[in-house]
């Protein structure tokens, strides 16, 4: 997903909005010829991620910048350590300093969050996935964070597979219209490829929803014992998926009932930035 089409089409944005006509400062302050070298350096530890999206930053303001990736995505980090270094032009690296560490800022943070709850579910069989509570615009590079830290991705958008959640079944329910019919009818409308998962919000819906043959079932909010319950019930028949109410204290405890997946948008929706510094550590005209 995380094309360089993709990751020049994002970080273009983002620079044509920090300076639509210019960097007025640098161009007024700073020599035309003057070239220097800033260092990406960790104030807190972390898990790095967003290398190529750093460097397209730097690239895109002027190709002349040379980046130099001391990491490679999702690798563990400490605090006082070199991550990346920007050498070239200055003008170029002061107007593209501020875009480039806000995006890796973003992602080593969301990579750092995502791999403190895989480690929370080692031992057991499920797997940390992220939701589509993401950044409008962004979801391509938070989803490319997840991964660095460990986890996995759920569907990507609306288009990738068919989700019948619980505001679909409340509309199906005001019509009267029958559970497992409609999921039936639906799974005869797929082809083969199409990935299917409902969510219910109750026990007494898993039956109805298994009957019509579906890939994935989503236990909305069901608490440990009504996981296990629930994993029992399926016996198999579907992925079982976990969503809502997880936090790194609960985590353990869901991964433990059973289930293969857990959803959390908490990786991307309620993620802090890492702590990282970018500054100028030699400065010399050409």
């Amino acid at each position: 997903m995380l094309t360089t089409s993709a990751i020049d089409t994002v970080v273009r944005a983002a620079l044509d909005e920090d300076a639509p006509w210019g960097d007025i400062t640098s161009e007024m302050l700073i020599p035309a010829d003057a070239v220097a070298t800033a260092q990406l350096v960790a104030r807190e530890a972390g898990v790095f991620s967003g290398g190529a999206v750093f460097a397209a930053a730097f690239r895109l303001v002027d190709p002349r910048i040379v980046v130099h990736l001391h990491l490679a995505d999702g690798t563990p980090f400490t605090a006082g350590e070199l991550l990346a270094e920007a050498s070239g032009p200055a003008r170029g690296i002061l107007q593209a300093e501020r875009i480039g560490l806000n995006f890796v800022q973003r992602m080593s943070g969301i990579a750092a969050l995502t791999a403190r709850y895989v480690a929370e579910t080692v031992g057991t069989a499920a797997r940390i996935v992220d939701t589509r509570k993401t950044t409008p615009g962004l979801r391509a590079f938070e989803r490319q964070a997840v991964r660095d830290g460990g986890g996995h991705n759920h569907r990507f958008s609306l288009s990738d597979a068919v989700m019948a959640k619980d505001n679909h079944l409340a509309v199906l329910s005001a019509r009267g219209i029958n559970l497992t019919d409609a999921l039936l009818a639906v799974r005869a409308k797929l082809s083969h490829t199409t990935h299917f998962e409902v969510e219910v919000d109750t026990l007494d819906q898993i039956e109805p929803v298994l009957a019509a043959g579906i890939d994935t079932i989503m236990l909305d909010n069901f608490d440990a014992d009504e996981l296990r319950e629930g994993v029992r019930l399926v016996a198999g028949r579907a992925i079982v998926e976990a969503s809502g109410g997880v936090s790194l204290d609960t985590v353990r405890r869901i991964a433990e009932s059973g289930v293969d997946v857990i959803s959390v948008g908490a990786l991307t929706h309620s993620v802090r930035s890492l702590d990282l510094g970018l500054d100028v550590v030699i400065l010399a005209d050409a």
